[in-house]
This record gives C-alpha cells, sequence and structure tokens, in this order.
C-alpha cells in the first residue's frame, strides 16, 4: 500500500465573504485525487491556538478531517462551513488564552506562536493554506519564516490585498451593491431625495469606485482622497435637477474623510490585529448635505435617504466570478505544492493566474491610484485609457 504523500491544512480567517466554501472545495477535492489528507482548522487562526494536543482530547471545535462529501455540500454555498475569527496568535488577550496555557502565558497580550507551531506539530501538517485578507495572510507571513509551508489565498471583499488584482468575495460585494443601490433608488426618486449609501471597505475605495464606474451611483467619495463636503453638495445638487425623477446618489466609502475631518469610528475597541470599526461617515454626510442644500436648491432643503450598506453585500451565495475564481486560487496552490514550491501567493495578474512570493502581503498596501482612476473635482471614477486595463478596471498595482 503506497504512502499517501502528507497533511495539508486549510483556514478561513477575517470577515466572511461569498466564495470561501469553493475555494475550501476545490482545494480539498485536488489534495484529496492526489493522495493528501486534507484538515479543516476551524474558527481562523483561533482553531490553531486552543488545540489540546492529546490524542483523546475533544478538538472538534478546534479541526475536522475534510471529505469530498463535506466540502460538495457547502461547495456552492456563501460563508465559510469552516467559521472565521479575527484573531492574531501573535497578540492574544489574556482572557482569551486557552485555559491550559494560562499559567505560562499572562501577559495582557501574548504571542502564542510557539504553541501554534506546536500544534502544526500535533496535526502532523506539511503544508497550510490560509484564506484571508492582509492581516490573517501577515501571519500566515510569521508562520512561514518560522519555518511553516504556506500558501497564501487571497480573499478580502475590500480587495485591498497587495500583489494580486483581485480576492475573493470582491465580485459578489459589487454585485450586491449595484443591485441594492437600484432597489434604494425608487424610494429617493418617490421622495426626490438624495439618497447616501455608506460601503465597506477599510482604507480603500474599491467597493465604492467599482459600483459607481458602473452607472450606480453619481458620485462617490473615497478614502484616498478628502473630500469638500460643500462641493460634494453642489456636484449632488446638480445631478438631482438633471435627473427627471429628482434624485442622485452617492457612495461613500466607510474611511473617507471631508476636509478638516476625521475618519469616523463606530468605537473605540480594536481588533487583534490594531484595527478599529470603522463606520459613521454616511450619518455625517447625510446631516451635512441635508443642511447645505438649500444653497444649492433655491432656499429649498432637500432631504435624504441614508442607508449603510454593510453586511448586506458579503452575504449569501457567490456570484459567478467568485465561484470560478476560488476553483482556480484552490487548484493553483495545489499546483504549487505538488511541485514542491511553498512561501507563495496565488494571484490573478492582468487577467492571468500566477503567484508571487508571499511577503508581498506585508510590503506595502494597496489603494486606488488616485492620480490615474480617480476624478478629485468630479467626485468620481475617471472613464478613459481602458485599453489593457484588467477585468475590474483600477484594481491592478502596475
Amino acid at each position: 500500500m503506497s504512502k499517501k504523500p502528507g497533511v495539508i491544512a486549510i483556514l478561513t480567517g477575517g470577515g466572511d465573504v461569498p466564495g470561501l466554501n469553493p475555494a475550501i472545495r476545490a482545494v480539498t477535492i485536488r489534495a484529496l485525487r492526489e493522495g493528501y489528507r486534507v484538515i479543516g482548522i476551524r474558527r481562523g487562526w483561533a482553531g490553531l491556538v486552543d488545540i489540546v494536543r492529546d490524542q483523546g482530547a475533544d478538538n472538534t471545535n478546534n479541526y475536522q478531517e475534510l471529505t469530498e462529501e463535506i466540502v460538495n455540500r457547502a461547495g456552492r454555498t456563501g460563508g465559510t462551513f469552516l467559521h472565521t475569527s479575527r484573531t492574531n496568535p501573535s497578540n492574544v488577550k489574556k482572557s482569551a488564552v486557552p485555559e491550559a496555557l494560562k499559567d505560562k502565558f499572562n501577559a495582557e497580550r501574548n504571542d502564542l506562536t510557539t504553541e501554534v507551531l506546536k500544534n502544526l506539530d500535533f496535526l502532523n501538517v506539511d503544508y497550510l493554506i490560509p484564506i484571508g485578507g492582509d492581516d490573517t495572510l501577515s501571519y500566515g507571513v510569521r508562520l512561514y519564516r518560522e519555518g511553516v509551508k504556506v500558501i497564501a489565498i487571497p480573499k478580502t471583499m475590500d480587495n485591498d490585498v497587495p500583489g494580486t488584482d483581485y480576492c475573493i468575495g470582491f465580485s459578489t460585494c459589487v454585485t450586491r451593491t449595484i443591485a441594492l443601490t437600484n432597489s434604494l433608488r425608487t424610494i429617493a426618486g418617490s421622495h426626490e431625495r438624495f439618497l447616501v449609501l455608506e460601503v465597506f471597505g477599510r482604507y480603500a475605495g474599491f467597493t465604492a469606485m467599482l459600483p459607481t464606474l458602473a452607472g450606480a451611483a453619481n458620485r462617490c467619495v473615497i478614502p484616498e482622497y478628502k473630500f469638500d463636503i460643500e462641493h460634494l453638495t453642489d456636484l449632488m445638487s446638480k445631478d438631482r435637477l438633471r435627473n427627471p425623477s429628482r434624485y442622485s446618489i452617492v457612495l461613500v466609502s466607510e474611511g473617507a474623510t471631508f476636509e478638516g475631518g476625521d475618519v469616523m469610528f463606530e468605537g473605540q475597541t480594536t481588533d487583534a490585529f490594531g484595527h478599529a470599526k470603522l463606520g459613521g461617515i454616511g450619518d455625517v454626510v447625510s446631516s451635512a448635505m441635508k443642511e447645505l442644500s438649500p444653497k444649492f436648491n433655491g432656499g429649498k432643503t432637500v432631504d435624504v435617504v441614508n442607508q449603510k450598506l454593510g453586511y448586506m453585500v458579503r452575504g449569501g451565495d457567490p456570484d459567478a466570478i467568485d465561484s470560478i475564481v476560488p476553483m482556480a486560487f484552490g487548484n493553483l496552490a495545489l499546483d504549487l505544492i505538488l511541485k514542491g514550491i511553498h512561501g507563495r501567493l496565488v494571484v490573478l495578474k492582468n487577467g492571468r493566474y500566477d503567484n508571487l512570493p508571499l511577503d508581498v502581503v506585508t510590503a506595502s498596501k494597496k489603494l486606488v491610484n488616485i492620480q490615474r482612476s480617480y476624478d478629485t473635482d468630479r467626485y468620481r471614477p475617471k472613464y478613459e485609457n481602458f485599453e489593457m486595463k484588467p477585468l475590474f478596471i483600477m484594481t491592478s498595482e502596475g
């Protein structure tokens, strides 16, 4: 009986997006057919922190063996059946340290990487495939530097992982944003109002730019450029008056700021990667536009429909692109493993699947190129120079 090649572990970290389950399915089915065992780590990096290194212990909340039956059942659905978390094993709060480790790790913040490495050895993991955004994958870089064979898959609806034109979840986010905006425009039109929609995106404006480029909104304001609220109100007022239904729409990225203002946060707490939750700029923009509107509307106030799209754009089943790309990324990861290659990030670059050194994730930040893609006077994408651009236009760093 021939010996199986080894064990591949896979996990999903950070926020959920449609397309994670198809990626897990792709990795698992290909790996099983190549003779590997596949272990699904549950709850992102948290599963690797909480493992009890005892063959008799109940670790069902931390990992599970994956089969074709399991992944086929979940592979066409949204979310992640392995669950996820924003755990950073190098920065674990005292209260989150596993009970068995509390005597050893009792600082307010603790680096449990030594335990993660022991847990990977306990599971006999030969290759680790984390699927996540720049935070999740930055810890993958750490493990790679510690000697773990890592192949990373980029995922985030914000599409801001450096090195790749595309991250799993982005297309469905854009699709949902366009659909929800079109649903809400009937309300704005019926009442002749401004429609202000706040969208996710952290410090990158792609989730506001692409739907606007596609015609869902008249204007968008993004984190990469501080906007003038009075000028925005002027533009929106003119858009509204030109529209026979007397409404206009602006997409507001959650990380956007106006001149003289600061980034808005929902609270003071931060996650394990040091990020506070962004949010609230849509409310501020709505109030300011309503207050300023008489100046640009013959002395009459224009009311505002204000809606945060939030989690509605990241829920549900994946669209076509977020079904195809995860399949390709998963198989590309296995192609690399079969060649004995590791320390790589699978990417989509200039319309072609490829891979780059893993540390590209921590080498830079991926943001909208203002000079190339954003009209800073009209607060909207530039509609020019499309030749040889990638599918999603401004998402290439090249």
